[in-house]
């Protein structure tokens, strides 16, 4: 049987970007979620303009983190095989969603829990690099992984990724900002999950994009991401999500 697919973008205050990427994505997804995370500039407008997409919205912005755990909770609520999760700036590739997803399953073998999309698994033709700062703080966040989980990454941070949507199951998100991802690493490694990265292009539209607040500042930002990944891989032993006990994702 064909797995269920659900393609889930979060989105904050992207009206400019938003109705061209659904567009886009609608041409390789049948389902599609969008979850808008309290935007403020018109996007809630545009997206009822958009037929054929389900959205959930967050009455205030609650950060990139919430908008993905809200994803993986419609995943798993609506029984879907699969999510993909894509950003919704323009920045990443639609036409894999299909092969991104087809690789949880794969013909031979064994499910893959988390297929990773990597910018810097192998080079495309019109790839764009990233700014120096945010490819530091990338490069510094996945050796600090690698290192702590025993893993092999080239690129914890990029967006697009599939899940097989069982294994959400049992992570226990707190963290709902943009360190999310770090702890969703760290946990995966904890519940034994099968990781895989799967290439695609490196895009780059918009070198003036911000986080917001304190985040714009590169060694505060990676300061947070420390703080983050030392927290869950410092947890008491009773709290890690191996134990199974206690609330776990969509509690």
């Amino acid at each position: 049987m064909k797995p269920r697919v659900l393609t889930a973008l979060p989105v904050y205050n992207e009206a400019t970007h938003v109705a061209q990427v659904l567009r886009e994505v609608q041409k390789y997804a049948d389902d599609i979620l969008v979850v808008n995370d309290g935007s403020s500039d018109g996007t809630a407008d545009v997206l009822l303009s958009v037929p054929g997409i389900r959205v959930v919205t967050h009455g205030d912005n609650q950060g990139y983190g919430a908008a993905l755990k809200t994803a993986f909770c419609y995943a798993v609520r609506n029984n879907y095989d699969v999510v993909v999760t894509i950003d919704c700036d323009g920045q990443h590739e639609p036409s894999l969603i299909p092969e991104l997803a087809a690789a949880v399953y794969p013909e031979e073998g064994e499910p893959v829990d988390i297929v990773s999309g990597s910018r810097y698994l192998k080079s495309f033709d019109g790839d764009s690099p990233p700014p120096e700062d945010r490819r530091q703080v990338n490069v510094e966040v996945t050796r600090y992984l690698n290192e702590k989980l025993k893993l092999n990454l080239t690129d914890t941070f990029c967006g697009f990724k599939a899940y097989r949507t069982h294994a959400l199951e049992n992570l226990k998100i707190t963290e709902l900002g943009y360190a999310m991802p770090l702890q969703l690493w760290v946990q995966a490694v904890q519940l034994g999950m099968r990781i895989t990265e799967f290439p695609v292009p490196l895009i780059y539209l918009d070198e003036e994009r911000s986080f917001g607040g304190s985040l714009d500042d590169t060694e505060r930002r990676l300061r947070y991401y420390h703080e983050v990944m030392d927290r869950e891989l410092d947890a008491p032993a009773g709290e890690k999500v191996t134990t199974l006990t206690g609330p776990t994702l969509c509690d």
